[in-house]
C-alpha cells in the first residue's frame, strides 16, 4: 500500500514516548515536534495507530499544504484546490476544527468558519446544494493548522479523543486522563514483569491503563467507533484483521493492587475494570495510604494525589508528609512516581527524587517526581551498596575551595558581559487605556450554561462477530 503523511498529536511532555510507541509500531520518518510527532506509513499503520497507541490524542492525515495570509485566501485555495468530493458526497454532513498561531489570523473559530463555507459553496456551485455541519456528531471532520503564515489541512482519523477508551462507566471527581496515565506509565519502564500499586487509585485509571499494558492490550478495543469507518475509503476486512489479532497479546504473573480511602472510588474502580474485562487482574480495596502495608515483592509505584486549591491547607500538606513516611517504612527496594502540582507538596515528603520530568494535568502544568526507596543512607545506596569512606566524601575545606572558584568564575564572567540596552526608549511606550474606554467582557445573559454532567448518552460498542473468545481471559 501506498504511504503517507500522519501526525499524532499528544500532550506537552509525552512527545518521545509517542515516538517510541509509533517506531515500534513500525511508523517511517518519524519526527518530534511541539505536542505532536510526525510520521509516514500506509493505511494499515493508521488503523493501528488509532487502535494501538497509548499515548496519542488523535491522528491526522493532512492532504493539502499552503501558504496564505488571511481568512478569505485560506477560502479562496481551500474552494478552489480541493476535490471535496474525494473525501465526502453531499450526504454526508462535516465539521471542521482549527488551531491558529499566527498574529494575520487573529480569530481560530473565524478561520473554520471559512473553510466550511469554502467546502459548502464548492458543492453548491456544483450540485445546487450544501452538505450539512453537524458539530454533535459529524461524518467527517477537517482539520486546519496554522502556523505564521503555513496551513496544513488535514482529515481527522480518530474522530473522539483517543483517551475516551471506552471503558470509563463512571468517574469521581477530576478524573486522570487515560492518555496521561498510560504516558506516565511508559515512563516509569514499567512493563508488567513485577507488581504495581496505586494507594489512591480514584476511579481506577492508573491500574486500568497499567493492566492493559501488562497483557498488551490494544486501548482501542473497547471503543465504540473511530472516524476513518465513515471514510469513502475505508477497508472493512483490513481493520478486522487488525482489531481481531491478539497474537501480542501476553499473560500476566504478576499483581496489580489498587486502594482508595474513599469506598465509592472502589466500587467507581471496579465497574471501570469490569467494563475493561480486567477486574481479575487488578486486587482492589477500601484502604486508607496511611495504613498502606509493607510489601515485600519489588514494586512500582504511580499514582495521583489530590493538589489542592490552597496552599494554605494544613490537611493537603499532612497528606503529602504522611506519603513520604509511608514510603519509607512500605515500598523498601520500589520505586514510586508521584504527580503533583504544588512544589511546597513535594517538599513535605521529603525524600530525594531520582528524576523529575514537567508533564501537563490539563491546564496545570505538573511534575512526575521518581523516589527510589533504599535501606540505609544514600549514601550507601549511590555507593552501590558499599559504605563510602571518609576519604570518598568531600571535606568541608573542599567544598568551600570550589564554591569560591565558582564566585570567582561568575565575577569574571560579568564582567565580560556587555551593558543591557534599555527594553524600550524613552516615549516609545503606548499609554494605558483608560476605564472609559474599556469594553465589557461580555454582556449579562451572553454566557452559555454549562453542559450538565450525564447529559451526553453513552454509546456501547457493537463488536465484530469475528472476534476471539478468549479476549478478556488471563
Amino acid at each position: 500500500m501506498t504511504e503517507f503523511e500522519m501526525i499524532a498529536k499528544t500532550f506537552q511532555g509525552l512527545e518521545e514516548i509517542l515516538a517510541k510507541e509509533l517506531i515500534e509500531l513500525g511508523a517511517n520518518g518519524v519526527a518530534i515536534g511541539n505536542r505532536m510527532v510526525s510520521f509516514k506509513g500506509d493505511k494499515a499503520l493508521m488503523y493501528k495507530a488509532n487502535f494501538s497507541l497509548r499515548t496519542a490524542i488523535r491522528i491526522l492525515k493532512p492532504f493539502l499544504h499552503f501558504h496564505a495570509d488571511s481568512a478569505d485566501e485560506v477560502y479562496e485555495i481551500c474552494k478552489t484546490k480541493v476535490e471535496w468530493e474525494k473525501y465526502m458526497s453531499l450526504s454526508d454532513s462535516f465539521a471542521v476544527d482549527a488551531v491558529v498561531n499566527s498574529e494575520d489570523f487573529k480569530h481560530s473559530k473565524f478561520v473554520a468558519y471559512r473553510v466550511k463555507d469554502a467546502i459548502a459553496d464548492w458543492f453548491r456551485e456544483k450540485y445546487g446544494k450544501r452538505p450539512n455541519v453537524s458539530v454533535a456528531n459529524p461524518d467527517l471532520t477537517f482539520h486546519i493548522h496554522i502556523s505564521h503564515d503555513d496551513c496544513s489541512l488535514s482529515l481527522d482519523s480518530s474522530g473522539e479523543s483517543l483517551h475516551k477508551r471506552g471503558y470509563r462507566q463512571e468517574a469521581m471527581e477530576a478524573p486522570l486522563n487515560e492518555v496521561l496515565a498510560a504516558g506516565m506509565i511508559l515512563m516509569s519502564g514499567w512493563d508488567g514483569k513485577s507488581d504495581f500499586t496505586d494507594p489512591m487509585c480514584g476511579s481506577g485509571t492508573i491500574p486500568i491503563e497499567a493492566a492493559l499494558i501488562a497483557r498488551n492490550m490494544a486501548p482501542g478495543l473497547f471503543r465504540s467507533q473511530f472516524a476513518f469507518e465513515k471514510w469513502k475509503d475505508f477497508d472493512r476486512d483490513l481493520f478486522e484483521s487488525i482489531y481481531n489479532d491478539d497474537s501480542q497479546e501476553r499473560p500476566f504473573e504478576f499483581h496489580i493492587r489498587a486502594y482508595d480511602k474513599d469506598p465509592k472510588a472502589i466500587a467507581v474502580a471496579k465497574r471501570n475494570a469490569k467494563a475493561a474485562g480486567l477486574q481479575d487482574m487488578i486486587e482492589f480495596d477500601v484502604r486508607d495510604f496511611k495504613d498502606f502495608e509493607p510489601i515485600k515483592e519489588r514494586t512500582v509505584m504511580i499514582t495521583n494525589p489530590p493538589y489542592g486549591e490552597r496552599l494554605t491547607d494544613d490537611n493537603l500538606l499532612g497528606l503529602y508528609e504522611m506519603i513520604g513516611e509511608r514510603l519509607k517504612h512500605a515500598l523498601m527496594g520500589g520505586e514510586a512516581w508521584i504527580i503533583s502540582y504544588h512544589y511546597e507538596c513535594f517538599d513535605k515528603i521529603g525524600l530525594k527524587p531520582s528524576a523529575k520530568i514537567p508533564l501537563f494535568n490539563g491546564a496545570l502544568p505538573c511534575e512526575l517526581r521518581k523516589y527510589e526507596i533504599f535501606e540505609g543512607k544514600f549514601g550507601e545506596f549511590r555507593g552501590g551498596g558499599r559504605r563510602l569512606k571518609k576519604d570518598d566524601l568531600p571535606t568541608r575545606r573542599s567544598t568551600t575551595l570550589r564554591y569560591k572558584a565558582r564566585l570567582e568564575e561568575k565575577k569574571q564572567e560579568s564582567e565580560t558581559v556587555e551593558e543591557k540596552k534599555p527594553f524600550r526608549k524613552d516615549g516609545e511606550r503606548k499609554p494605558f487605556r483608560k476605564d472609559s474606554e474599556k469594553k465589557p467582557y461580555r454582556k449579562d445573559g451572553d454566557r452559555k450554561p454549562f453542559r450538565k454532567d450525564g447529559q451526553k448518552p453513552a454509546q456501547k460498542r457493537t463488536y465484530s462477530k469475528t472476534k476471539p473468545t478468549n479476549r478478556n481471559k488471563n
